[in-house]
C-alpha cells in the first residue's frame, strides 16, 4: 500500500527530532505552517538550532533550498534576481528566492527596501522584474530567523511584514534532560523523504471545524479590537492564519476535527506577533502572550 502524505510527514517529523533534540513543539509548528500554506518566523537567541531546523527540513522534505544571509548592504535584486544584458538582449537571471524553501537568516538586519521585496514574494508568490511577473515554485515557504535580544544594527520588521508571517515560532532553551543528549550525540541529517506537500495541503483543508470554534475565533477577534491595551485588533488575515494553523495541527495529530487544544495552540503561533501593545501597556509590564491568554478565556476557549 502506498504511503499517505500524513505517514510521510510523521516520518519527516521523527527524522527532524533526531536532528534537533528537545524542540518537538517547534518542529510540529514548522510543519503546520507549511501545511497552512504560510511562512514562519523563528525567534530565539543564537545557538538553539533555528538555521539547522530550516536546512534539515529542506533536505528531509526533498524540496529545493536557498539560504540568504541578510545584511545591511543587501539589495532587493540580491533576492529577486535582475536583468542582465547578454548577446544583444536583456535576460532575467533568477535570484535565491526561486526555491521552494528560502531561509532568510537574521531577517531584521536588512533595510526596509529589501524586506519589502521579500514581502511581495511572500504575499504574491511571484517576483516582478522589468515589468514581467515570474511565478515562484510551489510549494513556496519562507523561513526567517531573528534574535530577539540583539538590536544594534537591526531594522525592526514593520507591522505589515510581521502580518505576512503565518506563525512566529519561539525557540526556547532545551529542557534539562535533553542536555546530555545534545552534548554526546551527533545530529542525523535526514535523507530526502519525498513528501507530497500539495496533496497534504489539500487534505488539511478537509479537516472539519465546528461552528462553535468559528464563533470563538470571531469573538476573540472582536475582543482584540475592543481591548484598550492594544493599538490595533486582529485582522481578517490574522484570523484566517489562526484557523489554517489549527486545521494543520489537527491534521498532523491525525484528528478529523479541530478541537479546543488545536485552537489554543494555533492561537499562540498565529496571534502574538499581530497584537501590538500601547505604550501604557508596555510600561505596565503587559505582554502579547499574557493578553492573548486572557482573551482566549473570555472568548470561551479553555
Amino acid at each position: 500500500m502506498a504511503e499517505t502524505p500524513l505517514q510521510a510527514l510523521s516520518r519527516l517529523r521523527e527524522a527532524l527530532q533526531e536532528v534537533l533534540f528537545g524542540q518537538e513543539e517547534a518542529i510540529e509548528a514548522l510543519l503546520a505552517t507549511l501545511l497552512a500554506r504560510g511562512h514562519a518566523l523563528l525567534e530565539g537567541v543564537p545557538g538553539l538550532g533555528k538555521t539547522l531546523l530550516a536546512e534539515s527540513f529542506a533536505k528531509g522534505s526533498g524540496l529545493s533550498y536557498k539560504r540568504i544571509q541578510f545584511t545591511p548592504d543587501l539589495l532587493p535584486q540580491d533576492l529577486t534576481g535582475s536583468e542582465v544584458f547578454r548577446e544583444g538582449r536583456f535576460e532575467f537571471v533568477k535570484g535565491p528566492l526561486f526555491a521552494q524553501v528560502v531561509l532568510a537568516d537574521e531577517i531584521n538586519r536588512a533595510p526596509p527596501k529589501v524586506q519589502s521585496a521579500l514581502l511581495e514574494a511572500m504575499q504574491e508568490r511571484a517576483v516582478t522584474a522589468g515589468g514581467v511577473r515570474y511565478p515562484l515554485p510551489e510549494p513556496f515557504f519562507v523561513v526567517a530567523t531573528q534574535n530577539p535580544l540583539e538590536l544594534e544594527g537591526t531594522y525592526p520588521l514593520p507591522e505589515a511584514q510581521l502580518d505576512r508571517f503565518t506563525a512566529k515560532i519561539p525557540f526556547r532553551p532545551p529542557r534539562r534532560e535533553v542536555w546530555l543528549r545534545i552534548l554526546t550525540e551527533e545530529p542525523r541529517i535526514p535523507e530526502p523523504l519525498g513528501v507530497d506537500f500539495p496533496k497534504a495541503q489539500e487534505e488539511v483543508r478537509g479537516v472539519r471545524v465546528a461552528r462553535e470554534a468559528l464563533e470563538a475565533i470571531t469573538h476573540v477577534a472582536f475582543l482584540t479590537q475592543e481591548d484598550r491595551r492594544l493599538r490595533m485588533g486582529l485582522s481578517p488575515r490574522g484570523a484566517k492564519a489562526w484557523l489554517a494553523l489549527a486545521r494543520a495541527l489537527a491534521y498532523l495529530r491525525a484528528k478529523p476535527l479541530v478541537d479546543w487544544k488545536e485552537l489554543r495552540n494555533a492561537a499562540f503561533l498565529a496571534l502574538p506577533h499581530r497584537l501590538f501593545l500601547t505604550e501604557e501597556a508596555l510600561y505596565e509590564g503587559e505582554s502579547a502572550e499574557g493578553i492573548l491568554n486572557g482573551l482566549l478565556k473570555k472568548g470561551g476557549i479553555p
